[in-house]
């Protein structure tokens, strides 16, 4: 290998370093969850509704840079920040609204990806009822609790990227296998309001997958992971650019899938497995195929977080360090791993678990944002970075949008319940 050749591999290495806060943002963020409801939304109304999500991912990339550049600023995570300037019992709340939510949304994505494989593999099995879900449990469990028992920080940062990369390889291959008029999606961009109750619901559930407060914080944490100060400010705004950017694309080439196949026909989605079902006679079992590799890798990339993010904000909280290999951060992380066996083995509806975290985490996001425009405020923290009118109104118009989402959610969850 020439010298020529050595460096450019090291400048590449080096830039994928320099994103990889985004890439295990973007791995949390695209989960069963996004693709059920980008899914969904693609097969009841084709590409009309691509504009919330497009408005939420640019909304979640000012986000992201709000609370990287605050903790680069003053080296304080956010969740930390909370607990020393809002008092104890506030930080408390926000603790065990994400944590929970994560405990919770561990259940659901577990339960969706088994669930997919079982379906997928009927046609592989001589009985063909497919693989048994608690098995498939098991072994996902085993191997996600596997990772985390055997890595650091910097495996934790190649895993991610290996699952998104295949994630984003299967979502994008299948949308050009299926790929809608290009017109759909034009108009799609146009924002317009829904009629139908469902429809709300459904912009709803998107956003609130795509802005999810516990986000915010674990930015602050990997900024920090990272040792970025003031003078890598610009590298923390592209990292952000590339990470928002992702979710858009990950999450519209899903809904595509659904919007160029099932939507012409009037197919309707409600949640994974009817993606599976509905899509392999139309697309053929090769697509499908693909397409199935992309929610398992979307699965497994956003429940490798959820095994980390627990031990995580519990050491933030305590001020101790982030040592993933002490006995109590393992003890968490195989409690986080066993919840992933409850729904297959006594049953449930996966994708209703998986709205009860959406509500437990829409009811954060809001708080979390606020207390985070308190502390951008703050001249003694801020200093010169103190918050501007602009930066004001943007965060103000982020908080209203969440906050209104939030309620949608609500709302529209209690009238299907």
């Amino acid at each position: 290998m020439t010298e020529q050749t050595l460096s450019r591999w090291k400048k590449l290495s080096l830039f994928f370093a320099s994103i990889a806060p985004g890439i295990f943002l973007v791995g949390y963020n695209i989960g069963t969850g996004s693709v059920t409801t980008a899914a969904s939304t693609g097969a009841h109304y084709g590409m009309t509704y691509i504009w919330p999500l497009l408005l939420s991912c640019v909304f979640t990339y000012i986000l992201i840079i709000a609370f990287g550049r605050y903790t680069v600023v003053t080296g304080e995570t956010a969740l930390f920040s909370f607990k020393k300037h809002f008092g104890m019992g506030l930080a408390i709340f926000v603790l065990l609204s994400v944590v929970i939510s994560e405990w919770v949304a561990y259940m659901g994505v577990m339960a969706v990806v088994c669930e997919v494989v079982k379906e997928w593999s009927r046609p592989l099995t001589p009985s063909g009822n497919g693989v048994s879900m608690v098995a498939l449990s098991i072994v996902f469990g085993g191997l996600i609790y596997y990772l985390f028992w055997n890595g650091s920080h910097r495996f934790f940062e190649k895993i991610l990227t290996l699952f998104v990369g295949l994630m984003g390889l299967s979502f994008l291959v299948t949308m050009f296998m299926v790929i809608p008029e290009p017109m759909q999606v034009i108009k799609g961009l146009v924002p317009r309001m829904p009629q139908e109750s469902n429809a709300a619901l459904l912009i709803a559930g998107m956003v609130g997958t795509t802005m999810g407060g516990v986000l915010y914080l674990v930015r602050s944490i990997l900024v920090k992971e990272k040792g970025w100060t003031i003078m890598d400010l610009r590298i923390e705004r592209r990292d952000a650019l590339i990470s928002s950017s992702l979710m858009f694309f990950l999450s519209a080439a899903i809904m595509a899938c659904a919007a160029g196949t099932l939507y012409p026909l009037g197919l309707r989605v409600d949640n994974a497995i009817d993606m599976v079902k509905l899509l392999e006679p139309l697309a053929g079992r090769f697509a499908i195929s693909v397409f199935v590799a992309g929610i398992v890798s979307a699965g497994l990339s956003s429940m490798f977080p959820h095994l980390l993010l627990a031990p995580w904000f519990l050491s933030e909280f305590t001020g101790k360090p982030r040592d993933m290999k002490k006995y109590y951060n393992r003890l968490i992380a195989l409690f986080t791993a066993s919840l992933g066996v409850i729904v297959p083995i006594f049953g449930g509806r996966p994708v209703l678990v998986m709205i009860v975290s959406q509500v437990l985490c829409a009811v954060a996001t809001p708080l979390i944002i606020l207390l985070m425009m308190l502390l951008q405020n703050n001249g003694d923290l801020m200093g010169k970075y103190k918050a501007d009118w602009r930066f004001n109104l943007v965060m103000s118009v982020i908080f209203l949008f969440t906050l209104f989402m939030a309620v949608t959610g609500i709302i529209g969850i209690k009238g299907l319940l």
